[in-house]
């Protein structure tokens, strides 16, 4: 007599993982369009400080077209760091955390360790107003907040007591990934 032969799988339906498999590390990123208006705004005082210190005539002395050079070169500066910063945010979920990097340098980062989340929320609409703008974000009622659009994001809740929120592409399946990693989820296998 012939062994009947095991039922197969699908080939497109992958095999659930185990409670000591290694899950696929999550990526996502978000972008603003904004803050490039900003940027150009940055470039133009870096110009204008160039211009003031190269092809400057002034009759009332150096410390002046010194001051005027130095501030203008300072705040374009501080407006394109400002700016390109915070033009997007990339987030990586591994199997030991959360990891949080803006910019196109990925500074300032930030990794959450996934032992100390508490809960993690889908946001369906972050808005920078409701944070007091873009960029990185402290409210007092509120938390942190990473917000580089406005937008779908995720809410994370820390076991201290203190959330993050952070606008993110595709957050829905962000918050799965984060679930599916947290301590009590290995537990429901």
């Amino acid at each position: 007599m012939r062994e009947p032969e095991p039922a197969s799988r699908p080939a497109d339906v992958p095999p659930h993982p185990g409670p000591h498999a290694p899950v696929e590390t999550w990526t996502g990123r978000a972008s603003g369009r904004l803050q490039w208006f900003l940027a150009v705004a940055g470039l133009a005082c870096l110009a204008l400080g160039v211009e003031l210190a190269v092809d400057s005539s002034w009759a009332s002395g150096i410390t002046p077209l010194v001051m005027a050079v130095v501030g203008c070169i300072a705040a374009g500066l501080l407006i394109l760091y400002g700016t390109l910063a915070f033009v997007h945010v990339a987030v990586r979920v591994d199997d030991d955390a959360l990891e949080v990097r803006c910019g196109h340098l990925g500074f300032p980062r930030r990794r959450i360790l996934l032992g100390t989340v508490a809960d993690v929320d889908y946001a369906p609409s972050v808005c920078p107003r409701h944070w007091g703008g873009w960029g990185y974000r402290w409210r007092p009622e509120r938390g942190m907040a990473v917000v580089v659009r406005r937008g779908e994001g995720l809410v994370l809740r820390l076991t201290d007591g203190h959330s993050l929120t952070v606008t993110v592409d595709d957050a829905r399946s962000a918050v799965r990934a984060i679930r599916n990693r947290l301590p009590e989820a290995s537990s429901s296998y």
